[in-house]
């Protein structure tokens, strides 16, 4: 495996095995990787010749006042999990090199954003689409694989890349879980044992809401009650979204349906946890 920092580097890489044919997945990462991280990049190397992820904590998605500071780093594990996972290329930039001095273009995708994570943290998705824009033009994949569990992120990402003519295959992969069924996240590590404990209120409620829908209840007024309910037995857990959207256009919808997105955004302490399901088959 190797290690490319160098913008021009990547390109030139990239640029060659293009031109011999070879095809190139490509897994974008904040880093801290996890096994979510690498069904992806096994995924990726059973879809390709050259598989790359990128670590960059991309400092435009932070708002201010969140973690960007804090988001928890260490590559040398980072390096083993990729290694392990068949990953043939890490690059790591440096944010000096991605956003020089005088940089001030950005790319923004508009209505997918507003509501849910768009609605709590305003500029975030302006901030992936623009970095997720520029490693595709610098890693030059055929091939990229986005986790589920960032649901609106996978869709906001797919919108860009059919909008813009990118001519590359996304990818959404399913949530990976912890045996006890908390998706995994590299913000899992924020939590205390008391607050592991807590977090799963998050999947209850997915639980919950299914079993309520598959009972026969389709009105959303209702599910949501049934999460809120679930969620609400934890005291320390604050609520900053329980939607349910149409999954393809993440309109709101107010009867469940096939094809419904229940999206969770939950704030544990001072962590804030994301989670989803999707309801009935279409």
């Amino acid at each position: 495996m190797r290690i490319i920092e160098s913008i021009q580097e990547m390109q030139a890489f990239s640029n060659a095995a293009r031109s011999e044919g070879r095809r190139i997945s490509f897994v974008p990462t904040m880093g801290y990787l996890h096994q979510g991280h690498a069904s992806l990049m096994r995924e990726a190397r059973r879809l390709s010749d050259i598989v790359v992820t990128s670590i960059f904590v991309n400092p435009t998605q932070f708002g201010a006042g969140e973690d960007f500071d804090a988001y928890p780093r260490d590559m040398e594990r980072d390096k083993s999990i990729a290694e392990a996972s068949g990953v043939d290329i890490i690059f790591a930039p440096k944010a000096s090199a991605m956003y020089p001095r005088g940089y001030e273009t950005y790319v923004d995708v508009e209505r997918l954003t507003l509501p849910l994570c768009g609605a709590s943290r305003p500029g975030h998705f302006r901030g992936v689409t623009t970095v997720v824009c520029k490693l595709f033009n610098i890693v030059m994949p055929h091939i990229a694989l986005f986790g589920e569990k960032d649901f609106q992120q996978l869709a906001v990402i797919r919108r860009m890349v059919e909008d813009l003519n990118m001519g590359i295959e996304i990818l959404g992969m399913p949530i990976v879980r912890e045996e006890d069924g908390l998706a995994m996240s590299s913000r899992n590590a924020y939590l205390s044992p008391v607050q592991r404990q807590e977090a799963l209120c998050l999947k209850r409620a997915l639980d919950a809401v299914r079993t309520s829908y598959m009972s026969g209840e389709l009105r959303v007024a209702a599910l949501r009650e049934t999460a809120l309910a679930e969620i609400s037995k934890v005291s320390s857990a604050v609520v900053d979204y329980a939607e349910f959207c149409d999954k393809h256009t993440l309109d709101e919808v107010l009867t469940a349906g096939a094809g419904t997105l229940l999206a969770l955004a939950v704030r544990i302490g001072t962590t804030r946890l994301i989670d989803n399901t999707i309801l009935g088959e279409e």
